[in-house]
């Protein structure tokens, strides 16, 4: 991707678009959703919807939760190998996520999914 301000240049490609999002983080919200809207259309097994959940966790939890929301229930949808949804729980909730299980499963459906999925056998 010659100019990272351009989300044009990354169209088509995961990995381009998940690189956009971490070069242009400053970038209009309009700009982030559009990117994130694209990542969920090309990523077919989750890889780059569950790394973009986990940075945009790091980076503002909070003003990005739309833009999560949608990247977790994407990546819930393909990764169907349970190769990348294990990392999220952590990166997503706490390194504490197991201490308040039943307090994330009733307030967030992504968690209780994610969990249920990664601890098939768990109390959930």
């Amino acid at each position: 991707m010659n100019n990272p301000d351009s989300i044009t240049q990354a169209q088509g490609d995961g990995l381009s678009l998940y690189e956009y999002l971490v070069n242009c983080i400053s970038a209009s919200p309009e700009d982030i959703d559009n990117a994130v809207r694209q990542l969920i259309d090309t990523d077919t097994t989750g890889q780059f919807c569950a790394s973009a959940s986990r940075y945009l966790a790091a980076v503002d939890k909070n003003n990005f939760a739309a833009a999560i929301d949608l990247l977790l229930k994407a990546t819930i949808e393909k990764d169907r190998e349970l190769a990348y949804l294990p990392d999220l729980l952590p990166a997503v909730w706490g390194t504490d996520y197991s201490m308040r299980v039943d307090e994330l499963r009733d307030s967030d459906d992504n968690f209780r999914r994610i969990y249920k999925r990664v601890h098939p056998s768990g109390i959930i």
